[in-house]
C-alpha cells in the first residue's frame, strides 16, 4: 500500500476527491490532507508520502514552492500537480520539477482513477526492479571488473603515487580529475548481514549488498559519481569535485548521500550508515579520506545509526594524521574515543597478549609499546585533549614508558593513561555539545524577529552542518529547529498582546512574521485560538 498526501486550500475540494476514490481498492493510503504547502511539508517530513497530489494557488506556500521543496527533502516522491490554471507557465514549471501528472480541475473520478493506476504501475516497477535478484546478479558482473576493483581497493588502502594513479585512471578509463577528493562509505546494520534480518529475497548477505549497490550506483551516476565499489561487505564512493569552494562541494555531498539513504531505506527497507571522510585536495591523500569516513562510522555507538556521519563534525582539525599501523591503531583510537572502559581495557589486553604470544628483540618490544603509546596520544591530539593539564607540564611520558621493568606494569600503567584520556575526551564533548546549543539559543532569542530567519542562517553562523545541528538539537532540547523557534515567537507574541495595545498585524511582524494571516493561522495552531481571542480572554 503507498502512501499518499493530499494538499488543496479548499476543504470542499480536498472532501470531494477523499470521497470520490476508493484509495485501498487501487493500493493507496490517504495518510493526510494539507491547507497548504508549509502544512503539507510538515506533514510529509513525518509520513515520507510515495504520492503528493497539490493544487497550485494556496496561501503561504504553493504547489511550485512545495514541489521544489519535496524534491529536496523526499525527492523520490512522485507528484501530481491538480489545478484550475490551464497555462503553459505552470505547466514549464512542473515539468522542469520532474512533476508525474499535471492535470486541470475540476478532475472526475475516471480521471483521476487513471493517475492512480499509472502511478501504482510505475512504483510498482521501480521497487520490483530493485528486488529482481538476477538483474542484481548480472548488473554485478557488468559493473565490477576486477581490474578496477583491486585499483580502486589499493587507492583507499595504500598511498600511492601521484602518477600511478593517474597511469591507472588512464589505462581503466576512471573519470579521477577535479579540485576536490573525499571518500564516503556506506555501512549496512550487521545483524542483516549476519541474518537476524527478514529480508525479502533471502537472507545471503551478498544478495543484500548488492542490492544496496545498485541503488547506490542509480543514484550516483545521476549526480556524476561513477567511482563506486565493494570493499570489505561496505559500499565505497571515492567522490572527485571540480568546485573551487570545499563548503560547496561538501554541501552537495551530503544532500546526494541524504538522497542515497532514504532510498536504501525506502525500496529495500534497510537501513545504512554513512560515514564521509576529509576533504582532501590531492589524489594521492585519498586513503586519509578513507581512514577518516571509516572512523566517522564508529561514532554509531554514540550519535546512533541510519544516518550520514562527516568526521569534520564530530572532529574538526582531524586531517593530516601520519598512520604506522592502521588496524591497530584504529582499534586503539576507537576504543578510547567512543568506547567503554571495558573495552579500552579488552582491546590494551589483546595488544599485550599479541606481544607476550612473539619471541622478539627487547628492542622490538620498545618499538611495539612506544607504537601503542603513540596511538593513545594521537587519539588524544585529534581530541584536542590538552595532555599538560591531566598528567602535569614538567611530566615526561616517554622517560616514564622505558623506566618500568616489566610489561604487567606497563600494561596498568597505559590502561590509566587511556582511560584518563577518555574521561576528559567525553568531559569535552559534552561541554562541547552544550556551548553549541546555548548559542544556538541565543541566537534564535536574538534573531527570532527576523522572518527570513532560517536553519541555514543559524549553521553557517555555528560553522556546522544542517545535518549534524539538527541531531544535537533534537536530542538535548527535544523540540526541532522550526518547533523551537515557533514557541520563541508564540510566547513573544502571547506577551505583547497581553501588555501591549499593538494590533495583530504589529505583533506580527514584531515577532517575525511577514505575513499577519499566517502568522493568526500558526497562533491559533499553537495555542487553539486566535490572537483576538487572546487578548480578549486576557483582559476579562
Amino acid at each position: 500500500m503507498y502512501k499518499l498526501l493530499l494538499v488543496d486550500d479548499e476543504e470542499e475540494v480536498r472532501q470531494g476527491i477523499v470521497k470520490k476514490i476508493e484509495w485501498e481498492k487501487y493500493g493507496f493510503e490517504l495518510v493526510g490532507e494539507a491547507e497548504n504547502g508549509r502544512e503539507a511539508l510538515e506533514i510529509a517530513e513525518k509520513v515520507m508520502p510515495d504520492v503528493v497530489i497539490t493544487d497550485i494557488k494556496m496561501p503561504f506556500m504553493d504547489g511550485i514552492k512545495l514541489s521544489q521543496e519535496l524534491r529536496k527533502s523526499i525527492p523520490t516522491t512522485k507528484i501530481v500537480i491538480l489545478t484550475g490554471f490551464d497555462e503553459f507557465e505552470y505547466a514549464q514549471k512542473a515539468i522542469n520539477l520532474r512533476v508525474i501528472e499535471y492535470a486541470l480541475k475540476p478532475i472526475s473520478s475516471d480521471e483521476l482513477i487513471d493517475i492512480l493506476l499509472r502511478l501504482k504501475t510505475q512504483l510498482d516497477e521501480e521497487i520490483s526492479e530493485k528486488e529482481n535478484t538476477e538483474l542484481l546478479r548480472a548488473h554485478y558482473t557488468k559493473s565490477l571488473p576486477i581490474l578496477k576493483e583491486k585499483f580502486f581497493s589499493s587507492l583507499i588502502t595504500n598511498s600511492l603515487e601521484k602518477d600511478e594513479i593517474y597511469e591507472k585512471c588512464k589505462n581503466y578509463d576512471i573519470k579521477l580529475a577535479g579540485n576536490f577528493f573525499t571518500v564516503a562509505v556506506i555501512s549496512i546494520d550487521d545483524s542483516i548481514l549476519k541474518g537476524k534480518h527478514r529480508y525479502k529475497f533471502g537472507e545471503e548477505a551478498e544478495l543484500i549488498i548488492y542490492a544496496v549497490l545498485n541503488v547506490v550506483t542509480e543514484i550516483g551516476f545521476m549526480h556524476d559519481i561513477h567511482n563506486i565499489f565493494i570493499h570489505n561487505d561496505r559500499i565505497v564512493l571515492i567522490i572527485s569535485a571540480e568546485e573551487e569552494k570545499a563548503e560547496t562541494v561538501i554541501r552537495e555531498m551530503l544532500s546526494i548521500l541524504e538522497e542515497i539513504r532514504q532510498s536504501i531505506e525506502k525500496y529495500l527497507m534497510l537501513e545504512v550508515t554513512i560515514g564521509l571522510g576529509t576533504m582532501e585536495t590531492d589524489t594521492s591523500m585519498i586513503s586519509n579520506s578513507w581512514v577518516n569516513a571509516m572512523a566517522a562510522l564508529d561514532y554509531r555507538l554514540i550519535l546512533g545509526s541510519n544516518r550520514i556521519i562527516w568526521i569534520e563534525d564530530i572532529e574538526p582539525g582531524s586531517k593530516d594524521k601520519i598512520i604506522f599501523d592502521k588496524n591497530m591503531e584504529h582499534e586503539m583510537e576507537s576504543s578510547i574515543k567512543v568506547g567503554t572502559e571495558v573495552e579500552v581495557s579488552e582491546t590494551i589486553d589483546r595488544m599485550f597478549d599479541k606481544l607476550t604470544d612473539t619471541k622478539a628483540s627487547f628492542k622490538d618490544y620498545q618499538i611495539y609499546l612506544l607504537e601503542m603509546l603513540t596511538a593513545i596520544l594521537k587519539a588524544a591530539q585529534s581530541s584536542n585533549v590538552d595532555l599538560a593539564s591531566i598528567f602535569g607540564r614538567d611530566y615526561n611520558i616517554f622517560v616514564e614508558l622505558y623506566s618500568f621493568n616489566d610489561l604487567k606494569h606497563v600494561k596498568t600503567w597505559l590502561k590509566e593513561i587511556s582511560l584518563k584520556i577518555m574521561s576528559h575526551i567525553m568531559k569535552d564533548r559534552k561541554d562541547t555539545c552544550e556551548l553549541l546549543i546555548e548559542k544556538a539559543k541565543d541566537y534564535i532569542h536574538r534573531n527570532y524577529s527576523d522572518s527570513e530567519l532560517n536553519i541555514n542562517d543559524l549553521c553557517n553562523h555555528l560553522h556546522i552542518s544542517q545535518t549534524y545541528f539538527s541531531l544535537l538539537f533534537k536530542k538535548e532540547t527535544k523540540m526541532t529547529f522550526i518547533n523551537y523557534l515557533t514557541s520563541i515567537r508564540m510566547d513573544e507574541a502571547k506577551q505583547l498582546l497581553k501588555t501591549t495595545d499593538m494590533k495583530t498585524f504589529e505583533v506580527a511582524r514584531k515577532v517575525g512574521y511577514s505575513e499577519p494571516n499566517y502568522f493568526s493561522y500558526s497562533f491559533k495552531r499553537y495555542l487553539g485560538m486566535s490572537p483576538s481571542e487572546y487578548r480578549s480572554g486576557k483582559t476579562s
